[in-house]
């Protein structure tokens, strides 16, 4: 993968790029931030870039033999760890799910951990990075390198790691061998052992640029420019959060016209109107109910910050924005914590199968107390 297909980052490109020109590169990396990001595209690239024997001054060539074994992902000296399931039927290792996760992160590298477990046929395990990985890693790590100057290996989700393989490897991630490049790739980097992240050196990774994403996204998904701003707006930076908000932009305008007509209905004390809407939520299936009410809290916050000036942290689409400039100074310090708790109160009893009915009617009538409040 070249540094031209990752989105943007051009700030953390340029910083790779020159700490190889200075003889800065680590020994291991931790690169850390948001999933969809653009981490392990960043890693993938990185290694690629060191490894080409015809780079220029910002990219690999992409047509040397290095880089066309790295563009499929099958160089020798390129190494990959990251969660498998545990299975009677092979062992639980890396390589024995290569095949997949090349296949996966050739078709797109800012996946999650719940699609890369789907894509494995996890039927609903948890994915780890077990016991018997230290030992391949240590195997691999020791041998010489093949056709590079470095070897690398890339550790995706080292918080997914049990202790017994962390302690395991705490030596060889302290020493490694000579010409060794570890990449630790983190959506949650708290998580992580401490042993294994002081052993590291931390590369924060920020979110993909707005512009950089709007054209990512209008160019994959061939959407048009505003629908593809109300996205960037609400995705921090993250190609992953921008899909799923591209998947389940019907559902956000459904929960957006059922959300007006909700405070509409309660700000006007139409308890007829009221009670009808509630019916209507109600024959919704219980985790489109769920979302419904997920999503008005989600848009209480942001109408509160919009009320208190707080731009910086808004993150709303213009259909959301145009209702929020008439709606948002009814959402208070006075009644934002009484609204919140309402919207709380309701998506607990909806997990728990309280009648939906009763729930959203009661919810309703809670409300028409409380949004005149300022």
């Amino acid at each position: 993968m070249k540094f031209k297909k990752v989105i943007g980052q051009y700030e953390i490109k340029e910083k790779l790029i020159q700490a190889y020109h200075d003889n800065r590169v680590s020994h291991s990396y931790l690169f850390y931030g948001s999933p969809g990001v653009g981490k392990l595209a960043l890693a993938i690239a990185f290694a690629q870039y060191m490894s080409c024997t015809n780079k220029t001054d910002t990219d690999s060539c992409g047509e040397c033999p290095s880089c066309k074994k790295f563009e499929k992902l099958i160089h020798p000296d390129l190494h990959f760890v990251f969660p498998v399931i545990s299975t009677p039927k092979k062992k639980s290792i890396s390589d024995n799910y290569i095949q997949e996760w090349r296949t996966q992160v050739l078709e797109d590298a800012y996946f999650s951990y719940n699609e890369w477990l789907f894509s494995i046929a996890s039927d609903n395990k948890q994915g780890s990075i077990f016991a018997d990985e230290a030992s391949e890693i240590a195997k691999k790590l020791n041998l010489k390198t093949f056709e590079s100057d470095y070897k690398f290996m890339i550790i995706w989700l080292p918080e997914r790691m049990n202790s017994s393989c962390a302690n395991k490897i705490l030596k060889i991630l302290e020493e490694p061998p000579q010409n060794t490049i570890i990449i630790s790739i983190s959506d949650n980097h708290h998580d992580i052992l401490p042993t294994i992240r002081s052993r590291t050196q931390p590369v924060k990774i920020l979110g993909i640029e707005d512009e950089q994403l709007k054209r990512a996204i209008i160019n994959q998904y061939n959407i048009n420019e505003s629908m593809a701003s109300d996205i960037v707006k609400i995705s921090n930076g993250s190609l992953f959060e921008a899909r799923n908000q591209i998947i389940t932009n019907d559902e956000t305008e459904y929960n957006l016209a059922k959300f007006t007509e909700l405070m509409r209905t309660c700000y006007s004390h139409k308890i007829h109107d009221a009670i009808n809407l509630s019916e209507e939520l109600a024959k919704n299936p219980r985790e489109k109910q769920k979302g419904f009410l997920y999503y008005c809290l989600v848009l209480l916050r942001e109408n509160f910050a919009y009320n208190t000036k707080l731009d910086s942290v808004i993150y709303m689409t213009n259909s959301e924005l145009e209702f929020s400039k008439k709606f948002a100074r009814f959402v208070n310090k006075e009644n934002v914590n009484e609204l919140v708790q309402i919207f709380e109160e309701a998506h607990y009893h909806i997990e728990r199968n309280v009648n939906a009915k009763l729930v959203f009617t009661d919810s309703a009538f809670k409300i028409m107390k409380v949004i005149r409040k300022n």
